[in-house]
């Protein structure tokens, strides 16, 4: 299959390491020309960890959008979730057939829905759109010409927007560890950044900005204090879950089947434990400031979409209420202006049963 993967960070650059090895023909794009310079310099993605040790060599590597989707037959954006809504408009003007499947890897909370309306605000029909959970891998790029791949997921959730069962098939072909359900607001609800990093972050703040990071974000910041807010923040995002009509299972048993909580881990009630116990994200390390993703996307581009869909769902999320206006305060920012709101997905004016219609139509 023809793939074009989109974005230059550490999971573009693994999702190349994968389609390539699997024998699909893959073309790389990237906006900023310095950050391909060094794979155009080594002909490829050096690539090393769990995918194997090797040189991906996709058959192009360019920063002209045009021509890296061109005869493509998917589109696959691995770009943090505040660049949606710009790569929506991107590919909409660039010509992207509405028959051609998009695949948002990660699409996070609410990635579908504002990719589709940002399509669509470009003058467009939207193309069906895959998203997944969370990224399917964890994955850093130590060196500029080359991805370090810790882990790869063992299952994500997938659903589709505007697309039917043999969309999700194509998705699932190209990455097996996809897991279909029901609607976009099941994989929305699925996504464990949102409950996984803001508590951390939140609560970390000062020893954030204290130490410039010198901590582990999943072992040493993992305290019981901590864990005992996210498990009360996860119990909110099932709560959420269940008003859409999904019974969810809860962070641990999710991060248990990603694979980021080891598998014979038994206690899915011991947040702390099961988190800092998890091998692939033992080592990584904690925000270096203020300006980090955790920050900066999982707020603005997680909660308050979450936030968004708890409202529609008539669900009462105090714990979620008070992270979000403690981050707008400790970072200094309004995440609404270029959040991803209920007006950024397009269902500002809908009803719990309006919403529930428009993510199940096919």
């Amino acid at each position: 299959m023809k793939v074009a993967v989109l974005g230059g960070g550490a999971g573009g650059a693994a999702a190349v390491a994968e389609l390539t090895r699997a024998g699909h023909t893959v073309s790389y794009w990237a906006r900023s020309e310095s950050t391909l310079a060094p794979f155009l310099e080594l002909g490829g993605i050096a690539y090393n960890g769990v995918l194997g040790t090797g040189v991906a060599r996709p058959r192009t590597i360019t920063s002209n959008l045009g021509a890296a989707i061109k005869d493509c037959e998917v589109a696959l954006v691995t770009l943090p979730t505040f660049s949606h809504a710009p790569m929506a408009k991107a590919l909409a003007e660039a010509g992207w057939p509405a028959d051609r499947l998009v695949v948002l890897n990660p699409g996070h909370t609410g990635g579908a829905l504002e990719f589709a309306h940002a399509f669509e605000t470009a003058g467009r029909t939207a193309p069906p759109v895959v998203e997944f959970s969370t990224l399917t891998y964890v994955a850093r790029k130590l060196k500029p010409d080359e991805v370090t791949v810790t882990g790869r997921a063992g299952q994500v959730r997938a659903a589709v927007l505007g697309g039917n069962e043999s969309h999700l098939t194509t998705a699932t072909m190209l990455f097996p560890g996809a897991s279909p359900v029901g609607d976009v607001l099941a994989s929305d609800l699925c996504n464990v950044n949102m409950v996984l990093h803001t508590p951390g972050a939140v609560l970390g703040v000062a020893w954030v900005e204290a130490t410039k990071g010198d901590f582990t974000f999943y072992v040493d910041a993992m305290t019981d204090g901590v864990a005992r807010v996210m498990e009360r923040l996860d119990r909110e995002r099932l709560a959420v879950a269940a008003a859409f009509g999904h019974t969810l299972p809860n962070l641990i048993e999710e991060m248990k089947l990603i694979g980021t909580v080891e598998a014979d881990v038994t206690d899915t009630t011991d947040y702390r434990a099961a988190i800092a116990g998890g091998i692939a994200n033992a080592k990584i390390k904690a925000p270096d400031s203020l300006e980090h993703r955790y920050y900066r996307e999982d707020f603005g581009h997680g909660l308050l979409p979450f936030r968004e869909l708890a409202q529609i769902a008539g669900v009462s999320v105090p714990v979620a209420d008070a992270l979000y206006a403690l981050a707008e305060a400790a970072v200094g920012i309004n995440y609404n202006t270029g959040g991803r709101t209920a007006e950024a997905m397009g269902i500002a004016s809908l009803s719990k049963d309006e919403l529930i219609r428009k993510v199940s139509a096919r």
